[in-house]
């Protein structure tokens, strides 16, 4: 039987009710459903009205973020994906070319361990779907998948020939020496839509919100008198691991195997994919990284996937690599590895934990 669960990050806000409840505190909280899945903004400090018009914008950005960057249904990226398959160029939006080269550059930084080009053995093992069948793929077609070695630095960002100009006018060519890659941005894009969110409130005058898109959050400002207050997924219990207080222009993700996954003889596959082998990442139930700046909310996202498929081994170099020192890994039988810095900023739900200080 199919085993999908969808498991949302845990926020341990206090009176998120605060406006359906006595109204004493200027606490504005609205959900929705985007990027597949869970979207929750929170205000604080500003009328309804204000707050309301705000959050609509930001889930207007959000949406349109998903239609342009949808892997596997009609999207910017899809048709994208079409022209490199058939080894044409195509000009795309001058929004999409820079997330390209952004992702490009942090890809190189990782040493191919982020490599949104392997969208092509994302969706051989069936995580280009809202539902996931319980079927290990031809391990010849993967194999297949590997020995093509599809990446970034294949893509030419900026081609000349752009005699297949279907993006319009006032784009950006691009074209793959490699037919096999296949663009999959479901690493990015959810921090570049957090960074997107970030812009658009302080352009309507909000400095106090949180963002969170499935786990990933973002935080402006503070809640009130005090920093918000978010927490981290138990990636095997329901409830928090530890929670944390998230400053003004800091972020935080979470990439972990109880998300998006299948079960099969016993053994868990989940969607976070390891560019070498090809398969399902073993071994690592769950990564989190804390990260600020200017683009906090990529970092935030992207990071977090180089220190899952690194490992257990070889998280803590990955980590150096991405330049993100606060970071935390829960490894397959459920042991706490975390840096010093990280262990600074955490309360951990079960005071007992055996951490692993590295």
């Amino acid at each position: 039987m199919m085993a999908v669960r969808y498991v949302w990050c845990w926020i341990a806000l206090c009176s998120l009710l605060a406006l359906s409840g006595c109204g004493k505190e200027p606490l504005y909280q609205e959900q929705g459903f985007v990027f597949g899945t869970l979207v929750e903004i929170s205000i604080y400090g500003e009328s309804e009205i204000h707050a309301k018009q705000a959050v609509a914008d930001v889930m207007h950005e959000f949406q349109r973020l998903h239609n342009s960057l949808h892997a596997w249904q009609p999207s910017e990226l899809s048709a994208l994906n079409t022209a490199f398959a058939n080894g044409e160029t195509r000009v795309v939006s001058p929004e999409l070319a820079a997330m390209l080269q952004d992702a490009a550059q942090l890809s190189k930084q990782s040493q191919g361990l982020f490599n949104p080009a392997i969208g092509g053995l994302v969706q051989v093992w069936g995580f280009h779907a809202d539902e996931f069948k319980p079927v290990q793929p031809d391990e010849s077609l993967v194999a297949q998948w590997v020995a093509s070695n599809p990446q970034m630095s294949d893509l030419v960002i900026g081609a000349s020939d752009s005699s297949s100009d279907k993006g319009g006018l006032g784009g950006v060519a691009v074209f793959s020496n490699n037919k096999a890659v296949q663009l999959d941005l479901g690493g990015y894009a959810k921090g570049y839509a957090l960074d997107r969110a970030a812009a658009i409130l302080y352009l309507r005058g909000i400095h106090h919100a949180l963002i969170n898109i499935g786990g990933n959050i973002i935080a402006l400002g503070q809640h009130g008198e005090r920093p918000w207050r978010v927490g981290i997924q138990h990636p095997r219990q329901s409830g928090a691991l530890a929670t944390l207080e998230l400053h003004d222009g800091e972020a935080i993700g979470t990439s972990g195997d109880y998300q998006r996954y299948f079960m099969l003889g016993g053994r868990r596959y989940c969607h976070l994919i390891d560019p070498k082998s090809g398969h399902p990442v073993q071994g690592v139930q769950a990564v989190t990284v804390l990260t600020r700046g200017v683009r906090a909310g990529v970092l935030s996202d992207v990071a977090s996937k180089p220190l899952f498929v690194a490992g257990a081994r070889g998280w803590r170099a990955a980590s150096a690599q991405m330049g993100v020192p606060e970071a935390m890994l829960v490894d397959a039988q459920g042991a706490i590895h975390l840096t010093r810095t990280m262990q600074k900023r955490l309360e951990f739900s079960d005071k007992k934990l055996r951490l692993q200080v590295e």
